[in-house]
């Protein structure tokens, strides 16, 4: 017995409809995430020797491209068995197709993507860790991260053994419930984790403009809350369709792989920028200014150390502040 579509009134578009319109979306802004994982990979290994790349970011920007690139081949598949393979021989069409949830390739797509997502929002929480030098500050991040973890592998278990009356009530029944709290879990994460990083890094840059003339960390940070809004944004949205029972939450689903790596690749490719403008900047000016020198003479207790191919400086006594994004 085949699945009976049932619509809402608030479902607004139908699935195949909105399969094609994530798969084609989705594609478009994969090109431009392969683009900008092109970009980081280039201007972090080119005329650098092995010691000097920065292996983590290099590794974090494979890894979203590797997922997104499964991602946006399991869409494809998906779209090509619903619209051509099965469109005939599936009792319902097309539209009762892409209502199944348990399909192989939809619990496939939405795996990859809470894969994508943890990645994400781990290597969020590191940098917090990085810029803060303490665990006590990332605790509730961590355990919010776990919440992360548990319910994205509990909707895509769920999406797996879904029944028909399930597939049927998908936003009032429990898969549901276990998808807007993965939804919500993950926004309020990486809300956390972003601002935590955002706080300690322009804190970081109040105590280096007091001694340095030359602004250092600010564009960084602007790109980082830019991606952040950005990913912020897609969640959100996410949020507001599974509100209103709205079938754009299948789009929006496809739609937030890329996202995460164009977010990811710009804050990345602005901080090899920033690597290198100071880099430059320290060749021609032969180092630290004159004025600069006797600030840092008059507070012993607070040394500036800047390694331009690092990336790395620190503030205050003994213990390192580390004040890059990402290590």
């Amino acid at each position: 017995m085949g699945i009976d579509f049932v619509m809402v009134s608030l479902a607004g578009i139908p699935l195949d409809t909105a399969a094609v319109m994530s798969s084609v979306l989705e594609g478009i802004l994969y090109g431009f995430s392969v683009l900008m994982c092109i970009g980081t990979i280039w201007i972090f290994t080119y005329k650098r020797h092995m010691r000097d790349i920065n292996r983590p970011i290099t590794v974090v920007a494979t890894l979203l491209f590797v997922l997104s690139t499964a991602h946006m081949v399991v869409v494809i598949i998906h779209a090509e068995h619903g619209l051509v393979k099965y469109r005939d021989t599936f009792p319902g069409g097309p539209v009762a197709f892409f209502t199944d949830v348990t399909q192989n390739t939809f619990v496939t797509k939405n795996a990859i993507y809470t894969l994508q997502t943890l990645l994400g929002d781990g290597v969020v929480i590191y940098r917090c860790y990085v810029v803060w030098q303490s665990v006590w500050v990332i605790i509730i991040p961590c355990m919010m991260w776990c919440g992360v973890a548990a319910s994205g592998v509990c909707s895509v278990y769920y999406f797996s053994q879904a029944s028909i009356a399930e597939i049927e009530n998908f936003f009032a029944s429990r898969i549901g419930h276990w998808v807007a709290t993965f939804l919500a879990s993950t926004l309020a994460t990486n809300a956390l984790s972003t601002g935590l990083l955002a706080y300690r890094i322009w804190m970081s840059e109040r105590k280096v403009s007091a001694i340095c003339t030359t602004k250092r960390k600010v564009p960084v940070l602007r790109v980082l809350i830019d991606a952040a809004v950005l990913y912020s944004a897609a969640l959100g949205s996410s949020i507001i369709c599974f509100a209103l029972w709205n079938d754009g939450l299948y789009v929006m689903g496809d739609l937030i792989v890329p996202i995460v790596s164009i977010a990811f690749y710009m804050v990345f490719i602005r901080i090899a920028i920033s690597q290198n403008n100071q880099h430059y900047l320290s060749t021609v000016r032969g180092g630290t200014t004159e004025t600069e020198r006797g600030k840092l003479q008059q507070h012993p207790m607070q040394p500036l150390i800047h390694r331009p191919n690092d990336s790395k400086f620190s503030l205050g006594n003994s213990p390192k502040v580390e004040t890059h994004p990402l290590a």
